[in-house]
């Protein structure tokens, strides 16, 4: 039995999480790797090329490593979980005119807890991540998710959703580490191939990164129900028609195929109507935004008027907010007016490098 304990490691395949394994590893814990499989195209009438997290090479890399430093691994199908959940919050989300985040989702309600019951299985102390982010314990005995060192790649946004009884058992060793340490790992642990690997951002059930297509073929007769709906102005002028509202999301302006002369963007979405309202880069500006689902994590809630750093996407900067208990979710107000808030995506709030808690903008 090791000192340090059971860790069960999710094991992409991917340089991230390999680097992990092996270097809990070294620490002296006891390493299980566990690789799922979430999705496979095949099933849905997809003709691309498995990538991603999901491919045979992924697993294979992944076993392979596990192999050669001598501690056991698994893959896990977790297809039936994930498509339940994940893909069908996705598609409800875009017919409803939102923007979904599935890699939070996913996160939140699946991968963790999926993670965690088989530790239990497996008599597993601890659950293992390759996300750049840090956790440790509060004094006030609350686990907190921290930014990791690397501005560049901090996933401390994505892991709002996870609670106090999965962070407790997570370890991230990553956060300490910026990328180019962690390619220089794997270099030295003999993987100059995966140093090398470039990386997937797409979403792993759209490896084409065509949304549009994806909920086209989940959607039965999805095209020919929502084509032709009509692009206005705030005003209510009717500017041309667009290929349906699922297909657009606040703030996107290329791909629009409108031509007014002028750089144009998507300022709003009706699901009823099947409207979606164009305007200027300054009318996407908002003061204010109402969020719910939230999930507190370095305290158990907050009182009105608290200040926060408020990110509204991923590779956003942040914005200073007050936030203020409102029907059981929260009203955000911000300093200065945050452009492209989009429903559905997620918020969340921090306080210097901690994550204070996070939730789903419902609307702006």
């Amino acid at each position: 039995m090791s000192r340090k304990g059971k860790v069960l490691v999710a094991m992409s395949g991917g340089i991230d999480s390999t680097v992990t394994a092996l270097m809990l590893h070294d620490e002296g814990y006891e390493v299980v790797g566990i690789t799922m499989k979430t999705w496979d195209y095949a099933s849905a009438g997809s003709s691309k090329k498995e990538t991603g997290c999901c491919n045979l090479d992924s697993f294979n890399d992944a076993r392979m490593a596990a192999v050669e430093h001598g501690f056991p691994h698994f893959v896990l199908d977790i297809r039936e979980e994930f498509g339940d959940f994940v893909i069908d919050n996705f598609v409800e989300e875009y017919m409803a005119g939102r923007t979904p985040n599935p890699c939070v989702m996913c996160n939140t309600h699946i991968k963790w807890r999926a993670l965690l019951k088989r530790a239990d299985a497996l008599g597993c102390d601890y659950i293992a991540t390759g996300h750049y982010g840090k956790i440790r314990q509060h004094h006030n005995g609350r686990f907190v998710v921290s930014k990791g060192v690397d501005d560049l790649k901090d996933q401390s946004y994505v892991l709002w959703g996870l609670q106090q009884d999965l962070l407790s058992r997570t370890i991230l060793p990553l956060g300490n580490f910026r990328k180019t340490e962690i390619r220089q790992m794997a270099m030295d642990y003999g993987y100059a191939e995966l140093a090398k690997k470039s990386e997937s951002y797409e979403i792993c059930f759209v490896p084409d990164n065509d949304y549009r297509g994806f909920l086209k073929r989940r959607v039965e007769g999805l095209e020919q129900n929502v084509a032709g709906g009509d692009f206005i102005d705030k005003s209510g002028k009717i500017l041309g028609k667009h290929k349906g509202y699922p297909f657009y999301t606040v703030g996107q302006r290329k791909g629009l195929d409108i031509a007014l002369g002028r750089p144009v963007f998507v300022t709003r979405i009706d699901p009823l109507t099947n409207i979606v309202v164009l305007g200027e880069e300054q009318d996407l500006n908002r003061d204010e935004m109402l969020v719910s689902k939230l999930n507190w994590i370095k305290y158990d809630g907050i009182s009105d008027g608290m200040e926060a750093l408020v990110k509204i996407r991923y590779k956003d900067k942040g914005g200073l907010a007050n936030l203020y208990n409102q029907d059981g979710g929260l009203k955000i107000r911000f300093y200065e007016a945050a452009k492209g808030i989009a429903p559905g995506q997620s918020a969340v709030f921090y306080e210097g490098d901690d994550v204070i808690g996070g939730g789903v903008i419902l609307r702006n």
